[in-house]
């Protein structure tokens, strides 16, 4: 039995060996783990799908594996070998013959044509809706100037996914440069690559490839930073009766195993504000802006491999003491790298805050399909006219970054003076233990 990589999250379509659990010989057990390995932003461990005997691992730590690449093989004791995959949900399974009809095959299988039923294939729905595919898809397609009604999408649905348009590209490429150099066919879009540089020439140098992790958060970077007109809108906050609210009650909330920080207060202020301003947590696809009547926020979190943002979920809904407890777990788990992909998935708004390491007023980036995103500071000690006196007060800085596609500058303001107002004016009550 071959042991596949299956897919295991959208748009997630390779990883690296972080650690290998078994060894050649050695007996394993059904769902038990035998590999961990990194995939952007999580390290998971890979379940056995059946009992056996490992007889030959086919990859080595450290390696970048593809979905359907084989990882190990086992010997289940049946008289003929049969391939599967990991996972055996409908989402996340990945056979061993993959569909010709597939993007990433027919990329790989396309010769000097291309077989009539690609060429031919169009989507249509009975309710005239276009093609199903997340707007990051539907931009590249728009600036691309290509019929995503002619991309055959792979996943549930006919959902189309990046493999899937690249794919397309790509044979349309071949046919299109049918007979000419390889080196005359374009990248893809992608500006022609700058002069290479020998740094070696001016001193000694050390080279590091860059980690899935780094890989990832440059390429949503760079998608946020070429793709989303942001306006960034600054403000500060009297944070002062609530530090003295906090030293009031953090005793009895560490005897709970809860922590109270910034973050903790600020989670519950969004929760509130972001259901009275429902475009700041909101998406843009295309000619329409998509509310959820939902409230997942996401948190920086900086780590050695660098910086992750996992999701609470629900926000709107739970208390000060529950927000504090469930963002000191995830935090933790999030540093030590056992966070899961579904946790770094489904946020509708981010908060960024550096002031455990210093840091001011900075601009953060959107993260992308969110339209909005606080970057909070460390607060400071500041002289501050109060009552036609001076009086030193702990200023919070604050920075709203925003798509201003969807908010304009009077949305962002009010909404960022009632996040102030919430952190100014916090009700003692919320902060008492039932």
């Amino acid at each position: 039995m071959d042991v596949k990589l299956p897919q295991l999250a959208e748009g997630v379509e390779s990883g690296t060996v972080v650690s290998i659990l078994v060894t050649e010989g050695q007996e394993i057990k059904k769902d038990q783990s035998f590999m961990e390995l990194e995939t952007q932003k999580a390290v998971g461990s890979i379940p056995a799908p059946s009992s056996g005997v490992v007889t030959k691992i086919h990859v080595k730590q450290g390696m970048e594996v593809s979905v359907g690449q084989v990882l190990i093989s086992i010997d289940t004791g049946s008289a003929t070998a049969t391939s599967a995959s990991v996972a055996k949900s409908p989402q996340n399974s990945v056979s061993a013959e993959p569909s010709p009809s597939t993007p990433s095959q027919q990329a790989r299988s396309a010769g000097s044509t291309t077989s009539p039923a690609t060429e031919d294939y169009r989507y249509e729905s009975k309710s005239g809706a276009p093609p199903p595919a997340p707007p990051s898809i539907r931009k590249i397609a728009s600036e691309l100037d290509i019929d995503l009604t002619r991309v055959k999408g792979s996943e549930a649905g006919g959902r189309i996914t990046l493999a899937d348009l690249r794919g397309y590209v790509q044979r349309l490429q071949q046919i299109a440069f049918q007979g000419a150099p390889a080196a005359t066919i374009p990248h893809e879009g992608r500006p022609a690559p700058s002069e290479a540089v020998d740094f070696a020439k001016w001193g000694p140098v050390r080279r590091e490839k860059l980690s899935p992790l780094r890989r990832t958060v440059s390429r949503r970077m760079v998608e946020s930073w070429t793709t989303v007109p942001k306006i960034n809108q600054f403000a500060e906050a009297d944070i002062s009766a609530l530090l003295a609210l906090r030293k009031k009650h953090a005793a009895a909330y560490e005897k709970k195993g809860a922590h109270l920080t910034i973050t903790s207060f600020l989670l519950l202020v969004l929760g509130r504000m972001l259901k009275k301003h429902p475009r700041a947590n909101s998406s843009l696809d295309e000619a329409e802006i998509v509310f959820k009547d939902y409230c997942h926020i996401g948190v920086a979190v900086d780590t050695e491999g660098g910086l992750i943002v996992p999701v609470l979920r629900d926000v709107d809904k739970k208390n000060l003491f529950q927000l504090s407890t469930e963002l000191h777990a995830l935090t933790e788990k999030t540093r030590q790298r056992k966070v899961s992909i579904e946790e770094l998935q489904g946020g509708t708004f981010t908060i960024s805050n550096q002031g455990s390491i210093g840091g001011s007023h900075f601009t953060p980036i959107i993260y992308a399909p969110q339209v909005a995103i606080l970057g909070v500071g460390q607060g400071q000690a500041k002289p501050v006219a109060l009552d036609g006196k001076i009086a030193i007060r702990t200023i919070l800085p604050l920075c709203l970054g925003y798509d201003h596609r969807v908010l304009d500058g009077g949305d962002a303001v009010r909404f960022l003076k009632d996040i102030i107002a919430g952190l100014e004016s916090f009700n003692e009550t919320d902060l008492v233990l039932k």
